[in-house]
Parts: C-alpha cells; sequence; structure tokens
C-alpha cells in the first residue's frame, strides 16, 4: 500500500491527521509563549489577542503558554490514540477474536511472538491439543497423519485419489479464529442422500485439490478460509496405507482394521516405505522450541508420522524441548494394559531413542460412574509407573489434565498450560530478542493458574 493510499477518502485518516499537526503548532506555540516576553510578542497575534481579551492582563506571563501546550498535547494524544483505532479497524476486521479492534490488534501482535509449537499425531485427541495451544501462540504447526481409511476420508480417498482429509479438516477447525457458523459448517456432516456421511470439510478440500492439482495448497487455501492460527500439513503427500503384524501373527492392512482389531499389535509399517515428507513440515520441526506427541492413538495415529523416515530423523536432530503426551485411558486391542512406561517404550522400540525426552502424564482420576463406563468397554486410566520412565533416561511431569464433561478426555486449556510449563521449565535456549516473550508467557500461565486455583479452593472449603 503506498504512503498516499492512506490519504484517500473514506479512510477516517485525513481529519485526525490534521488534529494532530494542530496539536503540535499548539504545543510549539505554548512553548514559545512560556519562554519569554519575546518569543511571545513573536506568537501568532491572532491567538494573543483573543487570549487577552478572554482573560486580561492578570495571568501571571508562563501560564497561558502552559495553557496552550496543554490543549496542543491534548488534541495531539487524542489524534494519535484515534489514528490507532483506524488503523486497527482497517488491519483486523471484525469476527474471530472477541474484543474491539485494539484488543485484536494486541491478540495478534501477542500471538505472533509466541513459542514455535510442532504438534505430531492425528485423530481427536489432536485437534483438542490445537484448541487450547492456539489461544497461547500463533506459530504451531500441526503435522498430521493420513493413514485414515475409514468413512467419508476413505470414500474420497478411493474415489477421488486424494489424501484422506478427515483428521486434517478437524485440525484446521481447531485452529480456525473464523466465526463459529463458518467451523460449524466445515464440520457439518450430511445425513441423507449420496452425500451421507460426508462432512463438507471434506468435499471443500477434495474440491480444491481437484481445482489447484495439489493437496497441500488445497489445505493452505481451506486453512485462509477459517483464519487459522498456524499451519496444518499433511505427514507426506504420497499415499500410504498402515500395516500391522498382530501378536497371532496375521497382518492387518488399513488403519480402520487395525484400531478395530481386538488382538495385540506386534509390529507396524507404511507401505509403500520411505515416503518424503513435505519440506514445510521439515523446516517446521527444525525451527521449534516445542514438540509435542500426541494425544492421540498410539499405533494409529503418532507411530505413522514417526514411521516416515524424515520426520523421525528431524525431531531427533532438533534441539526443541519433545514431549510424549500420554493418553489418559487405553484402547482396546491397541494398548490394553499398557502404563505410562509402556507407551513410552513402544515409541522408542518403533523408532529408536532421542524422539522424545519429556513425559507428559494425567494423574487426575475420573469420577467413578464414568470409569465404570469406560471400564465396561475395556478401556482403563493410563497407570503412571514412574520409576520406570526415569530408567528409561525420561524426565516425568504429571498434570490435572482432564476436562470436566461427560467423556475421560484432556482438557484444551489445562493441557496446552502443562504443556508451556514443561517448555520453560526446560530453559530452551532462545535468542535474546525472545527472552521477553517467554517471559510474559510465564507471567501470563502464573495468573492464569493462581485465578483457576481459586475457585477449586473455594469448592473444597464448601
Amino acid at each position: 500500500m503506498k504512503l498516499a493510499d492512506w490519504l484517500l477518502p473514506g479512510l477516517r485518516i485525513k481529519r485526525w491527521l490534521v488534529v494532530f499537526a494542530a496539536g503540535l503548532y499548539l504545543v510549539a506555540l505554548g512553548g514559545a509563549m512560556a519562554a519569554g516576553a519575546d518569543l511571545w510578542a513573536a506568537a501568532a497575534g491572532w491567538l494573543r489577542r483573543p487570549w487577552l481579551a478572554v482573560t486580561g492582563r492578570f495571568v501571571p506571563e508562563p501560564w497561558p503558554g502552559v495553557a496552550v501546550m496543554a490543549l496542543g498535547g491534548f488534541l495531539a494524544l487524542g489524534a494519535t490514540y484515534r489514528l490507532l483505532r483506524v488503523v486497527a479497524e482497517l488491519l483486523t476486521p471484525a469476527g474471530g477474536s472477541n474484543g474491539g479492534a485494539v484488543d485484536r490488534l494486541v491478540l495478534r501482535r501477542r500471538l505472533d511472538r509466541g513459542p514455535r509449537v510442532v504438534a505430531i499425531g492425528g485423530g481427536t485427541g489432536l485437534s483438542v491439543l490445537l484448541r487450547g495451544l492456539k489461544e497461547y501462540t500463533g506459530n504451531v504447526t500441526a503435522v498430521v497423519t493420513v493413514t485414515d481409511d475409514g468413512g467419508s476420508s476413505g470414500r474420497l480417498r478411493g474415489e477421488l485419489g486424494i489424501l484422506p482429509p478427515g483428521d486434517i479438516r478437524n485440525c484446521l477447525v481447531a485452529l480456525a479464529d473464523a466465526e463459529p457458523l463458518m467451523a460449524r459448517l466445515f464440520q457439518h456432516r450430511f445425513t441423507q442422500g449420496t452425500l451421507a456421511g460426508h462432512s463438507l470439510g471434506n468435499l471443500v478440500i477434495g474440491a480444491l485439490a481437484e481445482l489447484l492439482g495439489d493437496f497441500e495448497q488445497a489445505v493452505y487455501e481451506s486453512s485462509k478460509v477459517l483464519a487459522v492460527r498456524g499451519r496444518v500439513l499433511p505427514s507426506t503427500l504420497t499415499p500410504v496405507t498402515l500395516v500391522a503384524r498382530m501378536a497371532d501373527g496375521r497382518v492387518v492392512r488399513g488403519e480402520t482394521a487395525i484400531a478395530s482389531d481386538a488382538a495385540p499389535i506386534e509390529r507396524i509399517w507404511l507401505d509403500p516405505p520411505g515416503v518424503e515428507p513435505p519440506p514445510a513440515a521439515i523446516e517446521a520441526i527444525e525451527a521449534a522450541d516445542l514438540i509435542v506427541l500426541g494425544p492421540g492413538s498410539l499405533y494409529t495415529s503418532i507411530l505413522p508420522n514417526l514411521l516416515i523416515p524424515g520426520i523421525c530423523d528431524a525431531v531427533r536432530r532438533s534441539r526443541a524441548v519433545k514431549v510424549l503426551v500420554v493418553n489418559a485411558m487405553t484402547q482396546p486391542g491397541e494398548t490394553t494394559g499398557y502404563t505410562a512406561a509402556d507407551h513410552a517404550r513402544a515409541l522408542i522400540d518403533a523408532v529408536g531413542p532421542g524422539v522424545f525426552h519429556h513425559v507428559l502424564v494425567n494423574v487426575q482420576q475420573p469420577p467413578a460412574a464414568l470409569l465404570q463406563r469406560y471400564r465396561q468397554q475395556g478401556q482403563e486410566p493410563v497407570r503412571l509407573d514412574r520409576e520406570r520412565l526415569r530408567q528409561m533416561g525420561l524426565q516425568v511431569h504429571t498434570a490435572r489434565l482432564l476436562a470436566g464433561d461427560d467423556f475421560v478426555r484432556h482438557d484444551p486449556q489445562r493441557l496446552a498450560r502443562a504443556l508451556l510449563r514443561v517448555l520453560l521449565a526446560a530453559r530452551p535456549r532462545v535468542n535474546p530478542r525472545r527472552r521477553l516473550d517467554f517471559f510474559l508467557l510465564g507471567e501470563r500461565l502464573w495468573r492464569e493458574e493462581a485465578g483457576s486455583a481459586e475457585p477449586a479452593r473455594a469448592a473444597r472449603d464448601a
């Protein structure tokens, strides 16, 4: 935008520029008046005569100049405030974030200076994490598995030959800063006709992929529609199939079939092997301050991403703080009877050490009635075996992470705060210019935790 364009009619800028210039003139004139009689005599006569007509000659010599300076300063400050409001309204249109234009501009600036986080996974667990992280940073990159072959994603994958869009759609909506209706529209699932079972977001991504001829570009354009805070990237642009050898020797192909099989998993791999990740995913991992694995299905959401050599090697090389978020509950067949250490051991056995050094485990117990319902489905809370994790050379972090609803799942805000506390506690090496941002993040976390502790303490006392 050219400088002269700011003076076009209708922007409500010229009037405040004139007021600002008038304010500066009065400040200069008042200073001249207060400086002495000679300068006062040289000041504009048109201002001196009305002043004397109103005040007479009883006002001591410095004070008329001081009053004019004060009036000029008031006009200049007021014009500056109005100019900032106008520019903020132009740069941050209404919608998305709550609050006024200046509040939205401050929020955008704060998020732009947030830590660089890469979240690796898939399924609903990853979208829960992203909903929490987007409140603290706009520098979030979600690297999403593309092995889904069930439901709407599986149908579009078979009919259009595109990567499965379902998990990617969920992550886009989780990071969206658009109007709530737009996010709901993207998640809308048809219930009748030939489109029954399809979500509108999947169809939009599929249509853009066909129109642009590039799935990654289709995801990028979808993110602009939803005003996404951050980026969502597929872990690979090559169609792949997840394959598992079960403990009984059977080989099962496809994520849906593996997840629904009751037998324990012995080994898992991708077909074809050795696929390449998108360069943007590697760049994000290399620049990250924090890399998060999970939460999500161990074998069908987290591990498929790490089975891509480029991603696994980049994570291992990265100097970021690397954290594994252990699921709150076991999954029938896939992780039946697994403890927190079993989750960590399964990942290390599959891809080798070095992909994470920290483990975050929930220690909040679900309500008894809710726990009984899950036990009827063959699920149990994941037990923390701290000593085994420490013997594996891992740093253990615990927190109360559950949401207070009818499901045993992580709360987005609690999970995000816990992960950011792990990041700050690890004291990562950052550019000195970013130290203030990390300090302010720590202050914000402290204030929020202090505020949330008061209601909980009052409830316990009652």
